[in-house]
């Protein structure tokens, strides 16, 4: 057999694999798995945001590629609409805005567009997998940035070496963040636009979970830092924020250069969404409403987190995402209270160190769990991690 490319082999072993085994295993013998692994929504698009895709659809103009520069015009307008809106900041639907395949493939594009072989990048841990497999798939280095729980999760910029500095081309964030839950401030997003410019690198802020939020808080956009336009990209989805993962839309937004150069190497690679995909996007921008899925989220949070906290596990609740990041106890590392927790309790969560190297100690909770209504599985999960584990 042909000898497959070298750059494959860069990719990490798939860490989750014997957790994948152990649940496969429990549902095939037939056990009640209560799933918090995968992040992904499980309450339907909001059926307004569907009858547009099928108004749309139906529309012959959809059916055909779409030949547009850098996505269905209407729909970058629309998401430069609900920037402005949602954010407060202007971008231009011409220059500063490009139609993303989801926001993955967005992510996974700029290491191609950005990386040539011995360029570094900056990237958290633990963090999405995207940004560290596709920078060293592209030929380029990583520097790892820890997330440390002592910093509210967020990167000391101050301790990246001058020399290191010096020769990044990429800055990678994600607020609100995937797998921590955590959140950045203004002030920190001034830093880093501070950062970037010192060092002449471009930040490529992930944003996929803005959208995601409880309480009082609502996730600024690093776009607001005066300037920030300059050395900034920011990636946005409708997957969380309209529960619109399968329908893979999202955007990107920020400097022209950056749009200019990613669009460069995507109109060599795809072919933009179904046109009517877009249309309803559109939609979903301007008229939208997922706030009672927020509310379910909202509850199944305090139940998870209020529940845990009870039974002597300390489980901080987070301000934004649909993730919960917990410690795990004293004695076990990452997999093995993962394993413990699914062989004993059947209830399957991913273990930290699954994100890298500073994921090791936690675990990572869902609040998207199948078949839950109002936060009974939840609660039930609660129940059976009391029964079999003791704190």
């Amino acid at each position: 057999m042909i000898a497959r490319a070298q750059r494959l082999d860069k990719i990490p072993p798939y860490l989750f694999g014997e957790i994948a085994a152990l649940k496969r295993k429990a549902l095939a013998e037939g056990k009640d798995l209560i799933d918090m692994g995968i992040g992904d929504p499980d309450q339907p698009t909001p059926e307004s945001i569907v009858d547009a895709l099928c108004e749309a659809a139906h529309d012959p103009e959809t059916h055909r590629y779409d030949e547009t520069s850098a996505g269905w015009v209407p729909f970058l307008e629309a998401a430069a609409a609900f920037c402005g809106k949602r954010f407060g900041i202007t971008i231009d639907p011409a220059t500063e805005a490009l139609l993303l395949i989801g926001s993955k493939e967005g992510l996974a594009h700029l290491a191609w567009a950005y990386m040539d072989p011995g360029d570094i990048s900056l990237v958290p841990d633990p963090a999405y997998t995207v940004y560290k497999v596709n920078t060293l798939m592209a030929g380029g280095e990583t520097h790892t940035m820890p997330l440390r729980e002592e910093n509210g999760f967020l990167p000391d910029l101050t301790a990246i070496p001058a020399d290191v500095a010096k020769k990044a081309k990429l800055l990678w964030l994600n607020y609100p963040n995937n797998p921590t839950g955590a959140v950045a401030s203004l002030d920190f997003y001034a830093d880093a636009v501070a950062f970037a410019r010192d060092h002449d690198l471009l930040i490529v802020n992930d944003a996929a979970y803005s959208e995601v939020y409880y309480d009082d808080y609502r996730p600024p956009s690093l776009l607001q830092i005066p300037g920030a336009k300059d050395v900034t990209i920011e990636l946005h989805s409708l997957s969380k924020t309209f529960n619109m993962t399968g329908w893979r839309l999202g955007f990107a937004i920020g400097n022209p250069e950056a749009i200019a150069t990613l669009n460069k190497l995507k109109s060599n690679l795809d072919s933009k969404q179904f046109p009517a995909v877009s249309v309803a996007g559109a939609y979903a921008l301007l008229h939208g409403d997922n706030r009672a899925t927020l509310e379910l989220y909202r509850r199944r949070r305090d139940i998870l987190c209020d529940g845990l906290n009870a039974l002597g596990w300390k489980v901080p609740k987070p301000k934004a995402t649909f993730y919960v990041w917990a410690r795990v106890p004293e004695g076990h590392t990452s997999a093995s209270f993962a394993r413990l927790l699914l062989e004993e309790a059947s209830v399957n969560v991913i273990p930290g160190s699954g994100y890298g190297e500073y994921g090791e100690g936690y675990v990572r909770m869902s609040l998207t769990v199948l078949g839950d209504k109002n936060g009974e599985r939840i609660q039930e999960a609660v129940h059976r991690i009391g029964q079999h584990i003791h704190f």
